[in-house]
């Protein structure tokens, strides 16, 4: 009786001592990626605490647009490593917050959500990037304002294509400022456009739709009897 006391409290300080305990440095991040940057890569750091092994289960993120991978399937005790997250800027701006969840066989902490935020800085704000006409309206311009972000200066822009059912004129109203004036040539039937909008210093391209939408109905009299 009292070997078998003695073993199940053995067990006991044994099963107390062996522990698996993963630490993070740190769980978010905010990134601010440069004028141009295609991607915005976060490293979040970890190290193994406990006396046991950790073995991670999976890592996914939260869309499409950001991929994580750990560096080992396995942290031995004592030892450090890294989830690399890497988001997808496209034409993304603003801020942009994305979320990554680690599942391991720690017992304490079986889940952990690791947040990367990245703040993309605006190249080209346009305002607004749509521009429409009713059926039968008058055949009048509509002004649309281009103003390039503080940290990318702009000379000159260009758009394209020109559009035959539109006539598009470009002016520059400041430093960096330009606005855009859009007119139909015909508003009696529906018509649709896009203008692709080209910084000089770029290759990113931005862009503005014009519409004349809602023909009118043809007029009718009415006949007396």
């Amino acid at each position: 009786m009292k070997i078998q006391i003695v073993t199940f409290t053995l067990s006991i300080l044994l099963c107390a001592s062996a522990r698996a305990e993963l630490k993070w440095e740190q769980t978010q991040l905010e990134l601010h990626p440069a004028v141009g940057d295609k991607e915005a890569v976060g490293h979040f750091k970890y190290k193994n605490a406990g006396n046991t092994p950790i073995h991670f289960k999976s890592v996914h993120s939260s869309c499409g647009c950001t991929t994580a991978q750990s560096q080992k399937d396995q942290v031995a005790p004592g030892d450090s490593g890294e989830i690399t997250a890497t988001f997808n800027i496209g034409d993304r701006t603003g801020t942009q917050v994305k979320s990554v969840t680690v599942e391991t066989d720690d017992p304490a902490h079986a889940t952990t959500v690791l947040t990367l935020k990245s703040v993309i800085p605006q190249m080209l704000e346009v305002q607004p990037s749509l521009v429409y006409w009713q059926g039968g309206e008058a055949l009048k311009a509509k002004t649309v304002s281009v103003k390039a972000g503080k940290d990318f200066p702009v000379k000159e822009i260009k758009v394209t294509p020109v559009s035959t059912d539109f006539q598009v004129k470009v002016s520059k109203v400041g430093e960096g400022e330009f606005k855009i004036e859009v007119q139909p040539r015909d508003t009696t039937r529906p018509v649709a456009a896009t203008f692709a909008i080209q910084p000089d210093n770029s290759p990113k391209a931005f862009y503005l739709s014009a519409r004349v939408i809602n023909s009118p109905p043809p007029v009718t009299t009415a006949v007396k009897p």
